[in-house]
């Protein structure tokens, strides 16, 4: 009688229609030119699943060499995933309105998942294939808190023990996110700590450093490596781990012909270890390598800790005392230690060596960001869409912004939104108070 009321008439928002993925997407099937291999740090010689043994389980070992275009995804993975996925593409139109741009922008919401983050897809799957391999307990690390939190969530579900080495600049300003992950069942600590040889080196040699993921990832391969009954988990970098990613890319492609896009003209992600942008994008590589799309991809990183814009493309170890293997990447060199950023998830000194790759081969384009203008630009995304962007999401908002304001003509953009910023409102409160540091001063 009184007929539908306005936002039923609308087209909608959100798109909820996709399936979720039956197989994740492995790139390296589709590039023109193979990936570097990560070499053993004693030899210089490609690594072998047998020098990957006392770390990860074998599932993920084959995973993280194997150039199958798609690898299916257990039933038990997917089943766990059905309680997020798939995750919402939303178009952001009040967005747009206060951008003043003609673009269509869309946005990746991965802040959906049971702690918030992106960090959930590969978590599930690492402690799946953990459990399958018998293991009873695993060590990680993790920066602000994020991976940390969705690994404890995860481990809990397989019933796994985990203890976490969180970057202590994070542990210090983030208490909420290491409280998530002691509800979960993580044991964490602040890294360095004295609890590992490494550790307590690094406090000698410097006794007031904010801390950094290269030294908690150390502390974490350490404690692995000496325990036979544990194993370590990366939430970050690995091939295997941007492999579980994909799932984010995936269904957006799908989503945004659902909303009927034909492809994306750009997409933006926040980078730090490389997960989240690469787990967006990939999919949408796959596009351009198969002549379906010209898609460009903007990978949003900290001017704080900018790997990609200046850092070296070279061999480098993803920690501080150099047990990982050698990965061919983007490095600010290993010793690097970023200023404590609200970004905390950001603040690692190398990128993903697959996405590197992909920068080397023209099809990423990175793009530092201040603090600030990320702030200002989640603030603005906040009282717009009303979702409170994650600091390091914040990221690639600001640079979508900077580039839809200059547009003159339509464009469709994608950006991805890798977590929601509820546990990090001390940061914006001190943003707002106008307390935050400008990284380019």
């Amino acid at each position: 009688m009184w007929g539908d009321p306005p936002s039923l008439r609308e087209e909608p928002a959100v798109s909820d229609t996709t399936p979720i993925p039956t197989h994740w997407y492995n790139i390296v099937a589709d590039l023109p030119v193979a990936p570097p291999p990560h070499l053993h740090p004693g030899t210089k010689e490609p690594v072998q699943a047998a020098d990957l043994a006392a770390l990860f389980p074998s599932a993920l070992i084959a995973q993280e060499v194997t150039t199958d275009q798609y690898v299916e995804i257990p039933e038990p993975i997917r089943e766990a995933y059905r309680t997020w996925r798939p995750a919402p593409l939303i178009r952001a139109q009040e967005f747009e309105k206060a951008l003043g741009t003609p673009a269509r922008i869309y946005v990746k919401y991965e802040g959906v998942s049971p702690v918030g983050s992106h960090k959930t897809n590969t978590a599930v799957a690492q402690a799946y294939y953990n459990a399958q391999d018998g293991v009873k307990k695993i060590t990680t690390e993790t920066g602000a808190g994020q991976w940390g939190s969705a690994l404890s969530f995860a481990c809990a579900k397989f019933g796994i023990d985990l203890e976490v080495w969180q970057v202590r600049a994070s542990y210090e300003s983030k208490p909420y996110r290491r409280h998530l992950m002691e509800t979960y069942g993580g044991t964490v600590h602040p890294s360095p700590s004295d609890l590992t040889e490494s550790g307590r080196k690094m406090l000698a040699d410097f006794p007031d450093t904010p801390g950094s993921l290269g030294m908690a990832v150390t502390e974490a391969v350490e404690v692995a490596a000496n325990d036979p009954d544990a194993r370590y988990a990366l939430g970050s970098v690995l091939n295997h781990v941007v492999l579980h990613q994909t799932v984010i890319g995936l269904e957006a492609v799908e989503q945004l012909r659902n909303a009927g896009e034909a492809n994306a003209d750009v997409v933006f992600g926040c980078a730090g270890g490389g997960s989240n942008l690469a787990g967006l994008a990939f999919p949408f590589i796959r596009e351009v390598l198969h002549g379906k799309a010209q898609t460009r991809i903007i990978a949003a990183e900290p001017a704080a800790c900018p790997s990609i814009t200046k850092g070296e493309y070279r061999y480098d170890h993803g920690d501080v005392a150099g047990l990982t293997p050698l990965l061919k990447m983007h490095t600010l060199g290993q010793d690097f230690v970023p200023d404590p950023i609200h970004a905390g998830g950001l603040r690692y000194h190398g990128m993903a060596p697959l996405l590197s790759h992909t920068v080397e081969l023209g099809y990423v384009t990175g793009q530092a960001v201040d603090q600030r203008d990320s702030f200002d630009a989640g603030v603005l995304f906040a009282r717009t869409q009303g979702i409170v962007p994650a600091p390091e999401s914040a990221h690639a908002i600001a640079a979508a912004a900077e580039y839809a304001r200059g547009l003159t003509e339509p464009e469709v953009l994608v950006i991805g939104l890798s977590g929601h910023g509820m546990l990090d409102l001390p940061a914006y409160q001190a943003h707002i108070d106008g307390n935050l540091v400008s990284t380019a001063d």
